[in-house]
């Protein structure tokens, strides 16, 4: 039904070095798209709204890992840790905190990353890069939460120009990794999207979030 999806992702598959993840990035997208991926090789989805990842999640199920790429409001926690694998976007020790209890609730251990604000951009989320250990050490001693790595988004400029804002995440990546900490297992670097996964994959990720590279424009 979606030759093209297909095609995408069996070219993306081949382009990229095995040890790195495609998370398709499904805003909007529907649930016969998304399948489309599934069928094709795709087996992490990336959603950014709550409601449209449950109503995703009650199509598709569980035959592939949910990430949540998107701001997660404090409100929306609940859903977000029955629903999830991987919540690539915790920047604050409250946000840590409730995910922390809510997961406790759920008799789970909830993975996940932290975002970075590597640009410092102040309309954007994410911590900052000074404030990075210290949210990490927090989170580490949370016995609900797993931190597995950081995600990062960059300043909307070309490819070539996010390099700099990679490579300095994958410092600190690197670092965290170095780091004395119980409880992690830092083991992912979400970077890059549709127009700029080949440079953050020389810099270092191993997670990628592709959208329009999977599925084309959005209408």
């Amino acid at each position: 039904m979606y030759p093209y999806i297909h095609d995408n992702v069996r070219r993306i598959l081949k382009e990229i070095p095995p040890e790195v993840s495609i998370v398709a990035a499904a805003k909007t997208r529907t649930h016969d798209e998304i399948m489309a991926a599934v069928e094709a090789g795709i087996q992490r989805i990336g959603e950014n709204y709550i409601q449209e990842a449950a109503t995703a999640y009650d199509a598709i199920g569980g035959c592939v890992k949910w990430h949540f790429i998107g701001h997660l409001q404090l409100n929306k926690v609940k859903k977000a840790v029955e629903i999830f694998d991987l919540i690539e976007t915790v920047d604050s020790l409250e946000l840590a905190e409730v995910i922390d209890r809510q997961a406790a609730v759920s008799n789970k251990i909830m993975p996940v990353l932290i975002e970075v604000n590597i640009g410092r951009e102040t309309q954007k989320n994410g911590v900052m890069p000074e404030a990075l250990s210290e949210l990490a050490e927090a989170i580490d001693t949370l016995p609900n939460l797993q931190l597995r790595g950081l995600m990062t988004m960059g300043p909307y400029v070309p490819a070539e120009q996010l390099r700099p804002y990679f490579a300095e995440t994958r410092r600190l990546f690197d670092q965290m990794q170095q780091a004395k900490l119980v409880r992690t297992d830092i083991r992912y670097l979400s970077m890059g999207m549709s127009d700029s996964y080949r440079v953050a994959i020389e810099e270092g990720a191993n997670l990628v979030r592709l959208g329009t590279a999977i599925f084309g424009p959005r209408r």
